[in-house]
């Protein structure tokens, strides 16, 4: 067997989104979007950059940035973009969000990436990425925040099966989040949380092409690592967060 490119690992190739979000319920945050005519979208820690790609396909006067550190997911990006004709209106860069200065603009998104707006030598502050949040957008603009909190009180047995150093502490309820959303300058104009099922289908889907390519490729050199490292993921899911950590949705508005 062969070592060359096509034989490695894949990677997330099977993800529309790198989040718990169904096709559904983008359509419905693009519409809501979209409908506000944002002349300018912001992705923080855009990855590959599809709900970005989405909005501004969805807003014909909207041009869109998308900040990332991971070169890999970049290029998924500006492949793309350049594929449905949105290379001339979507830029992906390859840098830190911290302390960004592509503010402000009409319309941020950030999935999953809040900590990426917070000082990488300290512990995750929400309340301080809150706040570049409302720094990065105009009065009457919208954020969509995607963040993982408890949807109820994990176990000490659960957040032993979850990632290393797991504490009750890293997330807040739904309830303390959106109140430090408030605190920060915003209004909560949509309040959603994604389901067992996106969630079902962000998970198997995130190592979904992995899984095939181990069954193929067992003996392969990469083999060993990858098998640990995919055992390692699943089982922090299902025996340590699964229907413990929630994902909300917030489309919030920037107070004037």
């Amino acid at each position: 067997m062969t070592n060359s490119d096509h034989d490695l690992p894949p990677r997330l190739g099977s993800l529309t989104f790198h989040s718990p979000l169904s096709e559904a319920r983008a359509a419905r945050m693009v519409a809501r979007l979209a409908a506000v005519e944002p002349a300018d979208v912001l992705d923080i820690g855009c990855g590959w950059g599809e709900l970005l790609l989405r909005v501004v396909e969805a807003a014909p006067a909207a041009k869109g940035t998308g900040i990332d550190i991971n070169a890999e997911d970049l290029a998924r990006g500006r492949a793309l973009a350049g594929a449905r004709g949105l290379g001339d209106r979507v830029e992906f860069v390859e840098e830190s969000a911290f302390g960004t200065g592509r503010g402000p603009v009409d319309v941020v998104l950030c999935h999953g990436s809040s900590q990426a707006l917070c000082d990488p030598e300290q512990p995750h502050d929400l309340s301080a990425a809150l706040s570049e949040l409302r720094r990065l957008v105009r009065p009457g603009g919208h954020v969509v925040l995607g963040e993982c909190f408890w949807d109820r009180a994990p176990t000490d047995e659960e957040l032993a099966g979850m990632w290393p150093g797991a504490n009750e502490g890293e997330h807040t309820s739904l309830g303390t989040l959106v109140d430090l959303a408030i605190e920060a300058g915003f209004r909560p104009a949509w309040i959603e949380t994604a389901t067992a099922e996106e969630w079902e289908e962000f998970e198997s889907g995130y190592r979904y092409d992995t899984e095939l390519w181990l069954a193929v490729h067992p003996d392969h050199p990469l083999a060993a690592e990858t098998r640990e490292r995919v055992d390692r993921q699943r089982s922090t899911w299902v025996n340590g967060y699964r229907r413990v950590l929630g994902m909300a949705y917030l489309t919030l508005v920037a107070v004037a």
